[in-house]
């Protein structure tokens, strides 16, 4: 996760401002997004699971970096853990809410995880396969956003349901840490539609193809 989501937790939703970034994402109503920033090498944090590094990237607050609108945000526990402890969610009344009040967060954890009590939390464990009819009807019409981590997102790909992956590429090597991913995607499979300079960012979507898929 980069600044700008970061900041869309903490600043832009608590402010409910998302109209002014209804453009940052060119994502499609009714698909499923991977949108995380990652390290040149392909990182998602360091291997002290920190952040520090991208956020003394300049211009990570840029709202072209905001991620899109979504009807159902997807996270893993690690993922969910850091966000609850940066909006200090299990301490402040309201903050969940506050921060996130048209959204349902569905995490998917093997583990019984606290949830703040002003959020509309779903837990769930097992296969992702599975539980695409649930989260399809959560998201109606809307996007459902894959916030992390990347072994998450590999089990969308895998369930042949991730439509888009977009990347905020920071200019850091980090060696080790979080993989962007957890599993190993062709050339053919991935398709480059967008390629754009964001101040120190390349932000690049590309849209996946499955075998048997029409790609037009």
């Amino acid at each position: 996760m980069h600044r700008a989501l970061t900041r869309v937790f903490l600043e832009i939703s608590a402010h409910r401002c998302w109209g002014r970034f209804l453009g940052a994402s060119l994502a499609i109503m009714g698909q499923i997004v991977y949108e995380t920033a990652t390290s040149l090498d392909g990182y998602l944090a360091d291997q002290h699971n920190s952040l520090s590094w991208l956020f003394a990237v300049p211009d990570g607050d840029d709202p072209q970096l905001a991620p899109p609108r979504a009807a159902v945000q997807v996270m893993g526990s690690t993922t969910y853990e850091w966000v609850l402890d940066e909006l200090g969610a299990l301490e402040k009344m309201d903050a969940w809410g506050t921060a996130m009040p048209d959204v349902i967060t569905v995490v998917f954890t093997s583990r019984d995880l606290p949830a703040p009590g002003d959020a509309d939390i779903r837990f769930m464990s097992g296969d992702v396969a599975a539980a695409l009819p649930q989260l399809r009807e959560l998201a109606g019409d809307g996007i459902i956003w894959v916030v992390g981590g990347g072994g998450l997102a590999s089990q969308f790909i895998t369930a042949r349901a991730l439509n888009e992956i977009v990347l905020s590429v920071a200019p850091v090597a980090l060696v080790e840490g979080a993989p962007l991913l957890g599993q190993r995607i062709e050339s053919d499979r991935l398709i480059l539609v967008e390629a754009q300079q964001i101040g120190q960012f390349a932000r690049l979507r590309y849209r996946l193809t499955y075998p048997g898929q029409d790609q037009g």
